[in-house]
């Protein structure tokens, strides 16, 4: 449901679901993820309850395409979403899932890898969101962009957390390995 809402927003204006998706990969994936197997049926759910119009358009790149918008009714029932306290939910984060058993495999030099592309990764979404928020002049923003840069900034805090985790943890899995190593 929460999906339902996030596209609710992000439909400020006419898109398609590919649009949405871009949009998504774009601003909104520090907070959250979709695929467009998750997004397509998410619109369709909304229109079927009112909360979204969809027309066909001629496409100058291959077939028509779908362009949704928002009603007045998703306008309301996104407000009225917007106006609850926040929601606070368990977060889920695939990799620690994977860290977790990790120790399953015994085999240090493998997390340690993964460690490794794990920051990698980390990094790069930091660095893409870092570059995004450092772009907005904070002193001028209107208020959408305002709420956005909100968001933005604890992405960027979020994920710097992330990548100083895993720069202690490389350093604890090189320290393991070399005492392993010592004890050979």
């Amino acid at each position: 449901m929460i999906l339902e809402y996030i596209l609710l927003g992000l439909l400020r204006e006419p898109a398609t679901g590919y649009a949405l998706k871009t949009e998504f990969d774009e601003g909104a994936s520090h907070f959250w993820s979709a695929k467009l197997s998750q997004i397509y049926p998410a619109l369709n759910r909304m229109e079927k309850r009112g909360w979204l119009k969809s027309t066909v358009e001629a496409s100058d790149k291959g077939p028509e395409r779908r362009v949704y918008t928002r009603t007045k009714a998703g306008e309301k029932a996104l407000f009225r979403w917007l106006r609850t306290e926040p929601i606070v939910g368990m977060e889920r984060f695939a990799y620690l899932a994977q860290l977790i058993f990790m120790g399953q495999i015994e085999d240090p030099a493998t997390t340690l890898q993964f460690m490794k592309q794990l920051r990698e990764l980390l990094s790069a979404k930091l660095n893409l969101l870092s570059s995004v928020a450092e772009g907005m002049k904070t002193d001028d923003l209107n208020i959408e962009d305002f709420h956005a840069h909100l968001s933005l900034r604890m992405g960027v805090l979020s994920l710097s957390a992330k990548v100083r985790w895993c720069d202690e943890s490389i350093k604890r899995i090189d320290a393991r390995l070399a005492k392993e190593g010592a004890r050979v």
